[in-house]
């Protein structure tokens, strides 16, 4: 089958980065299209960022020009480059895959998640 596992998540101050990874196993790494979603506390699960296998990257409106999504397929990894975090970008960040590909921004076109990694930003 295959899992998702995140990392990377902690605790930064407001203006600070962090860098999260997924490592992906089994089929999950042929996945056509994969994605980073935030659920902040409270609130419903949201798209933050997507690539396909070719490279092309999708932003949400609020992360655009803040966060980057790069996958290197040789490594089987997927990273979310996020910097000037702002104490509202805290919440449980899942990585998601999806084999065939879909609208991006949608959760049910993505076949498997991870457990999630919380990041915490403070003012």
């Amino acid at each position: 089958q295959g899992q998702l596992v995140e990392s990377g998540g902690g605790l930064v101050q407001a203006g600070g980065s962090l860098r999260l990874s997924c490592a992906c196993s089994g089929r999950t790494c042929d996945s056509f299209l994969m994605a980073w979603f935030h659920e902040a506390p409270g609130e419903e699960r949201k798209f933050v960022a997507a690539i396909t296998k070719p490279g092309t990257t999708y932003y949400g409106d609020s992360r655009k020009g803040r966060f980057t999504i790069s996958r290197d397929i040789a490594e089987n990894t997927v990273l979310l480059q996020m910097d000037n975090l702002k104490p509202e970008d805290t919440g449980v960040y899942y990585c998601a895959a999806s084999r065939r590909g879909g609208t991006f921004y949608f959760q049910s076109t993505f076949n498997d998640w991870g457990q999630g990694t919380q990041v915490t930003v403070s003012s």
